[in-house]
């Protein structure tokens, strides 16, 4: 990791925290070389979201092209560039409280999981009910908007839960978003065309991964991408005529309130919540896992300023026509391990933001092959992986995998939805029995899978007390799961009471299980793995 404000020249194996003299702290520059490397793969990576958004919007819900593009991407670049603003000034304050150089900032953009979830789970069903786009598009902005105000409610509740859960808890949780949800799509997409996007991984992987510098020390994110691209051009994968036509289409946007179409929609809010609350827990739990994430890689962030943030940037977006919630990102430690430090994040917000206005993102998206663009997710899900058995004992490694579980639950049953949903049928028609014959343990990986989020932070905080002969407080955990599943923010479809109380039940015995452990004279003796070993 860079120790100087020229990333350039340092290993990035060095860790020692470098400092401003006392009278230098006023000077701490907004953009270092590192920040350029860091640009790149951030905006890359926002820029792949937004595109996909943009063929939801108006591939699956059939909003029209004026709509999207004349407000509902001119609403999020608003609120990308004031939150990517606000994380930047927030990375300016830590590094002048603590006197350091290397903060880096927090990366910030839209959800990715959020996407899928509002056009798929909210917007469509109201589409296929009324054939109104427009109602959907309401009711989207009416889920986004509720997302905010339960995030910024959890910015109160949030770090008193963060001080309780155990950081391979945490971590664990990320890392099994970061591996299923953030890695496996892009790289499925970079071996679909693995004459493209092999190349520009291997560019990506030495470049960040290693102290070799490119000469003239171009940065990896652009050299990256402009490989890729002449290769993706030059092999015949990319289509000249798709970019004139892309052009004719540009128009410029700018963001509007439209609190009408909010009002309209939060009117028939009831049906919206059961997967408002669970979700808007979901977003401040995965935004307490980041921070965590960032914690451990040396910036140490305030998580009530994050929460609040966040929350604000979804209703903002919201008022102005975006029904897609933006949230802190993960990926914080890739950035700063590739020299990142306060601007780049400022910078992709803005540039991102601006396409928005512009209408340019139909051209890029016939300009830059996908596959030249992915690469940059991948080497993130690799890092955050790598991360969250790196930043803690190694007692807790066993903690780590089980959090990873609930995520790769929901990943393999989406993945199966989206399957036998492409070929006109569904799980229930199919059958249990059918899955089962074909080797899919289809009930199980569903209710594993369901709020993995928090299933994933249950299970890592049972398994970490348990690794640490902490056996009364693994029982309360426990309970905590069964009250989770009893009324189905874990391990349910929707919240209700007696949403699962058959798991429910598996929680209690495994609680009572802990607590009689607990009474055993062997369970008084200390772990035999030193605390603070780390991997």
């Amino acid at each position: 990791m860079s120790t100087d404000v020229d990333t350039s020249s340092e290993s990035p194996s060095d860790t020692t925290p470098p400092t401003l003299p006392p009278a230098s702290v006023k000077a701490l520059p907004w953009w270092t070389r590192g920040d350029t490397n860091a640009f790149f793969g951030l905006g890359f990576n926002i820029l792949v979201n937004v595109l996909t958004l943009t063929v939801l919007m108006t591939g699956v819900v059939k909003l029209p092209g004026d709509d999207v593009f004349g407000t509902v991407l001119p609403a999020l670049g608003i609120a990308l560039i004031l939150g990517n603003l606000y994380y930047t000034l927030l990375a300016r304050r830590l590094a002048k409280r603590e006197n350091r150089t290397d903060v880096t900032a927090l990366p910030y953009g839209p959800s990715v999981p959020h996407m899928f979830i509002v056009v798929f789970v909210v917007m469509l069903p109201v589409y296929l009910a009324t054939n109104d786009p427009t109602a959907a598009w309401q009711a989207g902005l009416a889920w986004a908007f509720m997302i905010g105000v339960i995030v910024m409610i959890g910015a109160f509740v949030g770090p008193y839960i963060r001080k309780l859960t155990p950081r391979a808890a945490m971590l664990g949780t990320l890392a099994g978003i970061s591996i299923t949800f953030i890695s496996m799509r892009p790289a499925a997409q970079m071996w679909e065309v693995a004459w493209i996007g092999l190349p520009v991984l291997a560019i990506i992987l030495i470049g960040f991964f290693t102290n070799v510098k490119l000469p003239g020390n171009i940065p990896v994110g652009l050299a990256a991408l402009l490989i890729g691209t002449a290769i993706g051009w030059i092999g015949g994968y990319m289509s000249a005529p798709d970019v004139s036509a892309a052009v004719r289409d540009i128009a410029i946007g700018l963001p509007d309130l439209r609190l009408d179409m909010l009002f309209s929609g939060l009117g028939d809010l009831a049906p919206l919540l059961g997967t408002a609350i669970p979700l808007g827990i979901y977003n401040f739990t995965e935004a307490m896992s980041n921070v965590e994430s960032a914690a451990a890689a040396g910036d140490d962030y305030n998580l009530r300023s994050v929460l609040l943030a966040d929350g604000a940037g979804a209703v903002v977006g919201a008022a102005f026509g975006s029904p897609f919630p933006p949230a802190v990102y993960i990926g914080h430690p890739g950035w700063k391990d590739a020299g990142g430090r306060i601007g780049y994040s400022l910078a992709s917000g803005s540039v991102i933001g601006l396409f928005c206005f512009l209408g340019l993102f139909g051209v890029l998206a016939t300009i830059l092959p996908i596959p030249a663009i992915v690469p940059i997710l991948l080497y993130i899900g690799l890092l955050i992986g790598a991360q969250a058995f790196q930043a803690v004992p190694k007692l807790h490694a066993v903690a780590v995998v089980a959090a990873l579980l609930p995520n790769l639950a929901q990943w393999a049953s989406g993945l199966v939805d989206n399957a036998l949903a492409a070929a006109g049928t569904t799980a229930d028609k199919v059958g249990s029995e059918a899955l089962g014959n074909a080797g899919v343990v289809y009930d199980g990986l569903k209710t594993l899978g369901e709020g993995a989020v928090l299933t994933g932070l249950v299970l890592g905080t049972i398994v970490t007390f348990i690794l640490d002969k902490k056996l009364v407080y693994a029982a309360i955990a426990a309970a905590v799961g069964a009250v989770l599943s009893f009324i189905g923010l874990i391990h349910g479809e929707s919240v209700a009471w007696a949403a699962n109380p058959t798991v429910a039940l598996g929680y209690v015995l495994f609680a009572i299980v802990c607590a009689a452990y607990a009474l055993l004279p062997s369970a008084k003796t200390p772990p035999e793995v030193v605390q603070d070993e780390v991997a």
